[in-house]
């Protein structure tokens, strides 16, 4: 007999990226469908001794339990990069430090999410935050999106009509999946639309410091009230995503629920990590290290985009990010990116169809390319033999997109 699982595990289901990672794995494959950082810029050898350092002046301490809400030094830290960089004014104590940004989604949902409540986001959006939030059983609203960013008229229009708002969910620095970027404009409209409703949002920004042209932008929390805002922030992008080291910022009555929450979640982030980021901090150059990601990253951007400008069809449609690691693709509406995605996978390229990032469904037409982790090379490559497919595939009537071809990559 089976064990009997709570009726939230229905709406729970395999990350499709994962999934077609998995094919990723085969000999020969040019993958574009993950969103990994560049490994080659991890700073090993800086870590290692870090890790002596850390061990020998305060071993014990570093391998200890300690408070929920984190290592105060690293919290003071984090705290003045913010102010410094996003024009915030965040003390030490408004910082929790989380097992990276990922994790303060899902206790956001704890917190904020009765079944049936409703959460706002962009469309499309980030799907690790699809999944996190889907567990608490909420109902997805997509506002429509712009190049801009939500369209105002179109927030309002959508709090109007649900008396169930609890969050809006967004993603403003070269989002995921789309690589755009929210203007000021639509940033301070946000937050005046928001101060009327009084909902809560999540600005969730992993790639705000990965900006390869144009001027930083400020935090959502510098418009309006601040305390309307959690702040989501990692190093997993600017540093390294296997220590799990991530925070967010939140005004006190928020905040303490945060650390409630964490408390019963997993006690509190890895001591170890979170003193082996102080110590890099205080003795290495964080902002060098992003500087010389950021060149990598925009000679792969510029790799890609030349790359797509030359081998793709011209009835294709694609984003031009300022920054992060995304380029987002439209095929003709007609054109399912799940049969392409068969197609290009016997070429041995691999990207995640976009359907998969609009909670509601649909949008079928669309799919996300990643640059970050490929030398301009194989970016090269894999784009020639992705417009190869594309060609002929968009020369075809517009295949039957079923059931069977779905399970295929699925």
């Amino acid at each position: 007999m089976a064990i009997k699982l709570a009726e939230r595990m229905a709406e729970l289901k395999a990350s499709e990226i994962r999934e077609i990672l998995k094919l990723t794995q085969q000999p020969g494959m040019i993958s574009f469908a993950g969103g990994l950082p560049a490994a080659e810029h991890f700073p090993v050898l800086e870590l290692k001794a870090i890790s002596e350092e850390v061990l020998e002046a305060d071993g014990p301490q570093a391998l200890q339990y300690s408070p929920t809400e984190g290592f105060m030094p690293l919290r003071e830290a984090i705290a003045a990069r913010m102010n410094s960089k996003l024009g915030t004014h965040v003390t030490a104590d408004e910082i929790l430090i989380i097992c990276g940004s990922q994790q303060g989604l899902d206790l956001t949902g704890k917190i904020l999410l009765d079944e049936g409540d409703t959460v706002l986001c962009e469309s499309p959006t980030y799907l690790g935050a699809i999944h996190a939030l889907k567990a608490y059983q909420p109902r997805f609203v997509e506002v429509p999106t712009d190049d801009d960013g939500m369209i105002g008229s179109e927030l309002e229009r959508c709090l109007a009509e649900s008396n169930r708002a609890k969050l809006i969910y967004l993603n403003p620095n070269f989002q995921n999946p789309t690589g755009r970027t929210w203007s000021v404009e639509r940033r301070r409209q946000l937050m005046e639309i928001v101060g009327r409703y009084r909902v809560a949002v999540i600005e969730d920004n992993p790639y705000g410091e990965l900006r390869y042209e144009g001027s930083s932008l400020p935090s959502l929390k510098t418009f309006g009230e601040p305390d309307l805002v959690v702040y989501l922030g990692t190093f997993s992008k600017i540093f390294c995503p296997g220590l799990r080291i991530g925070w967010l910022a939140a005004g006190k009555s928020l905040f303490e629920k945060y650390v409630l929450v964490k408390q019963g979640t997993d006690l509190h982030t890895s001591t170890f990590s979170q003193r082996q980021v102080w110590m890099y901090l205080q003795n290495h150059d964080l902002d060098a290290n992003i500087r010389r990601l950021c060149e990598t990253y925009r000679i792969r951007r510029d790799t890609m985009l030349s790359a797509m400008d030359e081998e793709f069809p011209g009835r294709l449609r694609y984003t031009r990010p300022e920054g992060g690691f995304f380029v987002w693709v439209e095929l003709p509406e007609e054109y399912n990116s799940r049969d392409l995605l068969i197609k290009s996978l016997e070429k041995k390229v691999a990207f995640v169809p976009g359907g998969s990032f609009f909670p509601n469904g649909g949008h079928e037409n669309t799919f996300r390319l990643n640059y970050s982790t490929m030398p301009p090379e194989l970016i090269i490559e894999g784009i020639r033999r992705l417009g190869r497919v594309l060609r002929k595939f968009i020369a075809m009537d517009p295949p039957r997109h079923d059931a069977e071809s779905e399970s295929e990559v699925a």
